[in-house]
């Protein structure tokens, strides 16, 4: 199913051009707290019938980091996931997968990556909450940055004559 263009709109803003919709609205609600999820999915006249696929699953992953930033990778080690699983009354399946063990996040989470699928009246106002959410997010990074640039050493080596 495809987003309207209204949606795709949005969409474009939420998170970048060079990646598909879905993910940009994944990536937005997988930074999102349990309640921010919980709050984006009341946002909607009525909740939608599912069942679970996967029931919400607690397990581990793990992470990489590279050295110096752009180097070798090597395991950093292992963080908590939990994720899930649901088809719509319609037959539209979503997936979630979120850091932690909040199980209900990732079963709202993936009722509500199965409603953005469609183009429907909820899927557009579940787009509405999505760009505020992002835009929250992207405040959060631009105060962290700061807040790390502020900390900022410069080194330098003083010369001691020439000879």
């Amino acid at each position: 199913m495809t987003l309207n263009q209204d949606q795709s709109k949005v969409s474009s803003v939420l998170d970048g051009e060079d990646k598909t919709a879905r993910q940009r609205w994944m990536g937005i609600i997988a930074r999102a707290s349990g309640v921010e999820v919980a709050e984006l999915l009341a946002r909607i006249e009525s909740q939608p019938s599912y069942e679970l696929i996967k029931r919400p699953e607690t397990g581990t992953l793990m992470l990489e980091g590279r050295a110096g930033g752009a180097g070798q990778r090597f395991n950093m080690g292992e963080a908590t996931m939990t994720r899930c699983v649901v088809r719509l009354s319609d037959g539209t399946m979503g997936f979630s997968y979120a850091l932690g063990r909040d199980r209900k996040k990732a079963e709202q989470s993936a009722v509500i990556d199965a409603l953005l699928q469609s183009a429907t009246r909820d899927a557009e106002m579940l787009h509405a909450g999505l760009g505020a959410m992002a835009q929250k997010q992207a405040e959060a990074r631009e105060i962290a940055s700061r807040k790390a640039a502020a900390t900022k050493v410069n080194f330098f080596t003083l010369v001691r004559g020439d000879g």
